[in-house]
C-alpha cells in the first residue's frame, strides 16, 4: 500500500503530469475497509455478523471504480469528457462484470479486449464472492486447537472438522 499511497500522492500534488493514475486513489477505499480500526467500528456498532458482507461490498465498490476509473483514463477521458464519459465507463465495467456485455460500448483493441477479459474474470469472482458472504451463515473467527479450522458457528460445541471441544468466547465477553 505504501506505492499506492506515494502514486496517489503524485496525483494529488502533480495532477498534469499524473492524472491518468487519479483512478488509484480507489484503493484507499480498500485499505480502509482492511484496516483493524475499522474491525474494530464495526463490532462496536453492532455489526460484527455482518463484517464479511461489508468487507465483501467494499472489495466489489473498490474493483468497480478502479476499473471504471482505468477505463476511463485509457479510453474515454478525451473521446466523452465529464461525466457522460465517466457514465460510459461505468456502463462499459458493470456491463462486463456481469458478463452481460450489451455491445454498444466496447473497447478498442487489443489493451481493450485484455482489460475486458481481467474485468470479467475479477468481477465475477468478487461478485461470486459478495454473494457467499451475503448468503453463508454467520460464523466466528475461532482456530481450533487441535485441527486448526479458522471458523465455526458462533454457537459450537465441538469442532465440525475433528469434534474437539470448542470454547469460543461469548461476543460480549
Amino acid at each position: 500500500m505504501t506505492w499506492v499511497d506515494i502514486a496517489i500522492l503524485a496525483t494529488l500534488l502533480f495532477p498534469a503530469q499524473f492524472s491518468n493514475f487519479a483512478f488509484l486513489r480507489a484503493f484507499r477505499i480498500w485499505s480502509l475497509g482492511q484496516s483493524k480500526v475499522f474491525t474494530l467500528l464495526i463490532k462496536r456498532a453492532g455489526y460484527a455478523e455482518w463484517e464479511d458482507v461489508i468487507r465483501a461490498c467494499i472489495n466489489f465498490a473498490t474493483f468497480l471504480f478502479l476499473v471504471t476509473g482505468f477505463v476511463y483514463t485509457a479510453f474515454f477521458y478525451h473521446q466523452a469528457a465529464g461525466v457522460e464519459g465517466f457514465v460510459d465507463a461505468l456502463y462499459f465495467t458493470v456491463a462486463t462484470i456481469t458478463t452481460t456485455g450489451f455491445g454498444d460500448i466496447t473497447l478498442p483493441g487489443t489493451l481493450g479486449k485484455l482489460t475486458s477479459i481481467v474485468t470479467m474474470i475479477f468481477g465475477i469472482s468478487l461478485f461470486v464472492r459478495l454473494a457467499q458472504a451475503i448468503v453463508r451463515p454467520h460464523k466466528v473467527v475461532f482456530p481450533c486447537p487441535q485441527c486448526g479450522l479458522q471458523r465455526h458457528d458462533a454457537n459450537a460445541v465441538h469442532c465440525k472438522a475433528c469434534g474437539h471441544v470448542l470454547n469460543i468466547p461469548d461476543e460480549g465477553t
